[in-house]
C-alpha cells in the first residue's frame, strides 16, 4: 500500500493578489463544455502515461504537495509547447526545504506562487498569477482553457485516499484538518481532473464546492506572447503587476 501525504497550509490572504475576474473582457468566448489540457500534452510528447510525466515527487514521504503541484504544472506547460520537462524528486525536495526553512512543515500556496514569480523553478519562471473565486465554475473552466490548468488547494475530505486508491472520483465527505495542493488539467459537466500522487484523479463539482478553498490561474512565460489568451486583458494585468511591484 502506497503512502500519501498532504501539506498545504490554510489560504493566505494578501490584498495585493490579482483577481482573475478583473481581466476577463466581454470579448472572451464562453468556455467549451469540456476541455482536457493533457490531450495536447500527450500528443506533443508521444505518451499517454501520466505516471511517467507526473511522478510522486516525494509526496509519499514529505508534505511537499505545493511544490509537486508546481512541478506538474511546469511539465504541463512545457508539454503544450512540445518540450518534455520533468522536475527531479531531488529538485522538488531541495526547493521544498528551502521554502520551509528546512523542516517538513508543509507550505502556503501563496508563498510558492510569490517565489515562483520572482525566481525560476526548474528553469521556468511564471509571468504572474491571479486568484479565482472557487465558486465560479465558469472562471475555473476559462482558466483551464486559457492557461493550461489551475493551481488549487483544498481541505481534505475523509474519503480522499480511499477514493484515490479505488480510482473513484473524489466526492464530498467529512472535512479533516489537512490541506492538499493539486493541479487541475481538465473539466467536463461532471467535474474536474487533477494531477496528484503520481497520477490523474477525477473529482466531482460537488466535491469542488465542498472542499476547494483556493484556486489560481498561473500565467506561464508564454503568456507574454501576443494573442496568447484572446479576451484576456493582458495590458491591464501588466499595469497592475507594475503597481503591485511598486
Amino acid at each position: 500500500m502506497l503512502a500519501y501525504r498532504f501539506g498545504k497550509h490554510p489560504p493566505k490572504v494578501d490584498y495585493r493578489t490579482l483577481r482573475l475576474k478583473s481581466y476577463l473582457t466581454s470579448t472572451l468566448a464562453p468556455p467549451p463544455a469540456c476541455w482536457n489540457v493533457l490531450a495536447g500534452v500527450y500528443a506533443n510528447l508521444k505518451t499517454t502515461d501520466p505516471t511517467k510525466l507526473f511522478p510522486m515527487d516525494g509526496n509519499d514521504t514529505m508534505g511537499d504537495c505545493t511544490i509537486a503541484a508546481a512541478a506538474h504544472a511546469i511539465t504541463t506547460y512545457q508539454g503544450l509547447v512540445g518540450s518534455k520537462t520533468i522536475m527531479s524528486k531531488a529538485a522538488v525536495k531541495k526547493l521544498y526545504y528551502h521554502l520551509s526553512g528546512g523542516v517538513d512543515s508543509g507550505l502556503p500556496e501563496l508563498d510558492v506562487l510569490n517565489y515562483w514569480r520572482s525566481t525560476a523553478i526548474d528553469g521556468d519562471k511564471i509571468m504572474a498569477y491571479a486568484s479565482i473565486d472557487p465558486k465560479n465554475h465558469t472562471h475555473v473552466q476559462q482558466a483551464i482553457k486559457l492557461f493550461g490548468g489551475v493551481y488549487l488547494g483544498f481541505q481534505v475530505q475523509q474519503n480522499c485516499i480511499q477514493e484515490f486508491d479505488a480510482h473513484q472520483p473524489w466526492t464530498p465527505g467529512t472535512l479533516t484538518q489537512d490541506g492538499h495542493a493539486v493541479f487541475a488539467v481538465a473539466y467536463d459537466q461532471n467535474g474536474v481532473t487533477v494531477l496528484t500522487w503520481g497520477n490523474t484523479q477525477e473529482a466531482t463539482w460537488a466535491w469542488w464546492d465542498e472542499c476547494v478553498d483556493e484556486a489560481y490561474a498561473i500565467l506561464p512565460p508564454e503568456a507574454a506572447k501576443p494573442g496568447f489568451a484572446p479576451g484576456f486583458d493582458m495590458t491591464q494585468l501588466k499595469a497592475d503587476l507594475a503597481d503591485v511591484a511598486n
